[in-house]
Formats: C-alpha cells, sequence, structure tokens
C-alpha cells in the first residue's frame, strides 16, 4: 500500500495491554486487534481513543454472587508517552483543551501503529472537564455525549495536530466516534450547509462498522441535549442531513449517512443491520482476533515448530491438521494446568486436572444467558454421575447499570450452590485481558448461549480455538459460520434463522453434553483431540 495512504481508527474504547484499563469488553478488544493486526501487515494506520484514566469498573462479588463496583485506578506514565499537543473543542459553548498520549503498537516485522488516547485533565480546564475522559461506564447522556465531542472532534483535530496530514479513511468503530463528521465538515469550512457534493466528499473519506443488532444499543441523544452541547447551529445543519429523528440525535445515522462503506461483525449481523437500516447498503465483514495475542504459549511452541509461518500469516494454521494429536494433548495439558494455577491464585479453589472443564466467559447480561445451562439441575446431576464429571468456571462483568445482568450472576451462583456436592461452578471475578488469555487456552470446552439474533459476531470462541477449545454454542453470531457439527465443535438448538427457546436451547444443550460431548471426552479421547486439532485448522486459521 502507498504509505501516504493512512486510515484512521476511532474507536471509543481499546484493548491494547491487560494492565491498561481503556476497555469494557468485546468492542475495545476488537479494536485492539484490529490495530495490531494493522501493525503485523505493515498497514500506515493509526488508532484514536480517550485515555479513560479511571477505567471502566472493579468487580466485587461477595459469597452469593452480588456485584458492587470500584474505581478501576492506573497510572498512564507507566505505559504511554505524553505528547506535547494541545487542541480544543467547543463544548456546550466553552472551550475545552485536550492532550494526547501515544502508545506503539509494534508489529511482527517493526512496523509501528500509533494509537493516540485524547485526555482532558489539562489545567486550564474547569474540574468537571477534566473528568471527560475519565470514566468507560459513565451512563449520564449529558457526560456520554461530551465524551464523543472529544473523542470526534477532537480527535480529528489533534491527527492533524501531529502531522498526520494525508489520512484518506476515517474508520468510524461503532457509533460512538460519529462526531468526527463534524471535524471533517469544518476542515472543509462548510458545517453550516452540507450540499449533496459536500457529502460526497466526507463520504469518500469515512467508513463505518456497526456492533449491535438490537435499537436500544445505538446512541441517541434529546435533541435539547444535542443543543445544549453541539450549539443550536450545529444540530440545525445535522437534522437537515437527516441525522436527527424526531427528537432525537441518532449517531448511527449520522454514521450512515457520511460513510461511503458500512459492514456488520458477521454475516447474520449484516442481514440484521441492513433490515434495521433499509436505506443504506450494509456489508458484512466477520470479526477476527490476532493470533499471536490470543494463543498460549505452549501452543505458540507448538506451532512454530510445525508451522514457523504462522505469526506471518495465520491462514497457515489450517496446516495444524498434520500436528500430531499426542502433541496437540500435551499443549493443552499445558495451558489446562496453567489455568487451575491461576484459578486457585483468584480464589484458593482447587479444582480437578482430569475432569472435563466448560467455561462460558462474557459480559454478564440477560441476552447471554449465562444460566440456561442451570434450567435442569437434576439432569446436571445424572449427567455428571453416569456419564462423567465436569466443572465449570464462569466470569464476567455486568454494567453497574444492568440490574437484571447482576441478577444473572446471582443465579450462577445459587446454582453453584445447589451443584456443590457433585460439579464444582466457580465464578472468577474482574474479568479482562489476563484472565481471558487464561480462560481461552485452558478449559476443555467453550460454551456461548446467546438469545438469537442478539449475538452480533461473538469473538470468544474463536480465540478458543486458537487453542484447540471447541465450542458448544447457539447457531447465531460468528458460529454460523465457523460451525461444523462434530468437526469444529457443536450446535445449540435450532438453525440461526429460529427465534431462540429458551426450553428447547437448555434440553439441547443437556443432550449434546450427555450424549455427545462428555462420552467422546471420556471414552474417545482421540476423537475429541481431532476436533481440537480441526477447531485450530478451521476456525483458528481462518477467524
Amino acid at each position: 500500500m502507498d504509505q501516504s495512504t493512512t486510515v484512521a481508527y476511532f474507536s471509543m474504547e481499546v484493548g491494547l495491554n491487560p494492565r491498561m484499563p481503556t476497555y469494557a469488553g468485546g468492542l475495545g478488544i476488537l479494536a485492539g486487534d484490529t490495530l495490531r493486526a494493522a501493525a503485523d501487515v505493515g498497514l500506515p494506520m493509526v488508532g484514536v481513543s480517550l485515555l479513560h484514566r479511571k477505567g471502566y469498573f472493579r468487580q466485587h462479588l461477595d459469597a452469593r454472587g452480588k456485584q458492587t463496583e470500584t474505581t478501576c485506578e492506573w497510572t498512564p506514565q507507566q505505559f504511554l508517552e505524553p505528547l506535547p499537543n494541545r487542541v480544543q473543542v467547543s463544548i456546550e459553548g466553552r472551550v475545552v483543551r485536550v492532550g494526547v498520549w501515544r502508545y506503539p503498537i509494534r508489529g511482527v516485522s517493526g512496523h509501528v501503529v500509533p494509537v493516540y488516547l485524547l485526555d482532558t485533565a489539562m489545567p486550564e480546564n474547569s474540574v468537571w472537564d477534566r473528568t471527560l475522559t475519565d470514566c468507560l461506564n459513565g451512563e449520564d447522556q449529558h457526560y456520554r455525549l461530551c465524551q464523543e465531542v472529544i473523542l470526534g472532534i477532537g480527535g480529528v483535530e489533534m491527527l492533524q495536530s501531529l502531522g498526520h496530514e494525508n489520512i484518506r479513511t476515517y474508520h468510524m468503530n461503532e457509533g460512538h466516534s460519529a462526531l468526527l463528521v463534524l471535524g471533517l465538515l469544518r476542515q472543509e469550512g462548510r458545517l453550516t450547509a452540507i450540499t449533496p457534493a459536500l457529502r460526497d466528499t466526507i463520504r469518500q473519506r469515512c467508513v463505518f462498522t456497526t456492533h449491535t443488532p438490537i435499537p436500544a444499543g445505538h446512541d441517541q441523544f434529546p435533541i435539547e441535549l444535542a443543543r445544549r452541547v453541539l450549539g443550536d447551529e450545529t444540530v440545525a445543519t445535522l437534522a437537515a442531513a437527516e441525522c436527527c429523528l424526531q427528537t432525537t440525535l441518532n449517531m448511527t445515522y449520522l454514521a450512515l449517512y457520511f460513510s461511503h462503506y458500512v459492514n456488520g461483525v458477521a454475516m447474520r449481523h449484516g442481514e440484521i443491520s441492513q433490515s434495521m437500516f433499509p436505506d443504506y447498503p450494509i456489508n458484512s465483514i466477520t470479526n477476527g482476533v490476532h493470533a499471536a495475542t490470543w494463543t498460549a504459549p505452549p501452543f505458540q511452541r507448538l506451532f512454530d515448530r510445525h508451522i514457523p509461518q504462522w505469526r506471518r500469516d495465520n491462514l497457515y494454521l489450517r496446516y495444524a491438521v498434520s500436528i500430531p494429536l499426542g502433541e496437540i494433548q500435551d499443549a493443552h495439558a499445558q495451558t489446562k494446568r496453567l489455568l487451575l494455577q491461576e484459578v486457585e491464585r483468584y480464589t484458593n479453589a482447587k479444582l480437578d486436572p482430569t475432569a472435563f472443564t466448560i467455561a462460558f466467559a462474557r459480559r454478564a447480561t440477560a441476552y447471554k444467558r449465562p444460566d440456561l445451562l442451570f434450567q435442569d439441575l437434576d439432569r446436571l446431576r445424572r449427567i455428571a454421575q453416569s456419564t462423567g464429571p465436569f466443572q465449570v468456571l464462569y466470569s464476567g462483568k455486568a454494567h453497574p447499570a444492568d440490574e437484571e445482568g447482576k441478577q444473572t450472576i446471582r443465579h450462577v451462583f445459587e446454582a453453584a450452590e445447589k451443584l456443590r456436592d457433585v460439579i464444582r461452578v466457580v465464578y472468577l471475578e474482574e474479568y479482562d485481558m489476563a484472565l481471558a488469555q487464561f480462560l481461552c487456552a485452558g478449559v476443555d470446552l467453550w460454551l456461548n448461549t446467546p438469545q438469537k439474533p442478539h449475538e452480533a459476531s461473538g469473538t470468544s470462541g474463536m480465540k478458543a480455538a486458537l487453542n484447540g477449545i471447541p465450542s458448544l454454542s447457539v447457531r447465531d453470531g460468528w458460529w454460523l459460520e465457523g460451525h461444523l457439527e462434530g468437526i469444529t465443535g457443536w450446535a445449540i438448538g435450532e438453525d440461526g434463522g429460529t427465534p431462540s427457546d429458551p426450553v428447547r436451547d437448555a434440553a439441547s444443550l443437556g443432550e449434546k453434553l450427555e450424549h455427545v460431548i462428555l462420552p467422546m471426552y471420556y471414552r474417545r479421547r482421540e476423537e475429541y483431540v481431532q476436533i481440537m486439532r480441526n477447531a485450530i485448522a478451521l476456525n483458528g486459521s481462518f477467524f
């Protein structure tokens, strides 16, 4: 690619380092993986996000699974380079000054993708304005819209200040960064009147990835709040550009209106997004993961011996089909041992390394149905006693405002207590990148139970596949594309087009565990390890 062609990738959150809480979940992890992949292949890309001085939050669970939260403080100077550049944005008619920190991502060939984290903790700002780049979980709409001004408008200004003059493509990772359009319009000096020609000029510079398959997940702000933060003239311009619906400013419509290319994050999600926004052409690019980040050291060493090209081109992992099954089994035994050591360090729980181990690790929210496994506790007891023992690891944070999500955590704790005489269920608090790297490598089965069609993509099962862990999952999101029954894993319930039925799904889950998966694991282990190898060669190589 011509080095003058630069991509600016904007995301409200980005997972860069396990010790930097600049992400909340899958959206941020995807952003980090995208930037790491860009560094590996030498793309002239830069990343833009917020500093999030107080991170997301620290999760605390009591003996009954009640979640409480505390602030997640960290020290940017440990990881980031402060830069002298300053820009300013207008919020509610006042000037807010924005500073910046730099985080370099170095690829396998030495190419560096810089990530710029914006920061309003400047002495010139008011006390409240200094907090605008503090919190990832600020649910107050006023605070959130101010953050989006800083990310979008401030990000465009900062890139210009830093000398990135040749940016041809601005990539909006979800609608949080859509106000970058205002920054581009201001560069054109044409904010007050958006002509068709001006719209086309901006559109040729913007692409948009939407992640959310339900309307409630798209950022919308009351018009009066938008006028207060952005100004009457700006909102009138956006309204004329069809980005305001009735009494709201819709950030997804703003991104759609000004983007020449839009994609969902899986084939099915692209179809759902197209039905939600029929006036705009929406394509599909299924999410992937950064292989070197999510492949555990024992498997990295295994791949280095047998497939030395895998780091440069992950598609070489298809040749994992030639790795002897015994070596895959040995590598997995190492990752499982490392995981169980980590579990003991977290919880003092000593789990059985010979027992079949299942993981469910995702954001704790109702549509992901973390408690689906526990719909029939008597059946689970019978399975464990007659088919083979198993243990279950859970992890995941509920958003502080998501009471329904918090209740699902309590349900898991209640089930764990009722099953304690037969099945060990351990919930690991503080799910983050570091813990995910252990979980996605060390269990025997990755469980995923979302309510269809609410799983936009889901990437944790892809990470597991890189480490030879097959999935047992509802056919939604990426699993519609990665699932080959009995080859890369197993499906729960009906095909992808059928709405979820919790009773049927729970029965299907139990059926697969009792009659297919556990008997294979305990009585035909070689067949199970073949599926592990297939997960690497087919899913690991492709996703």
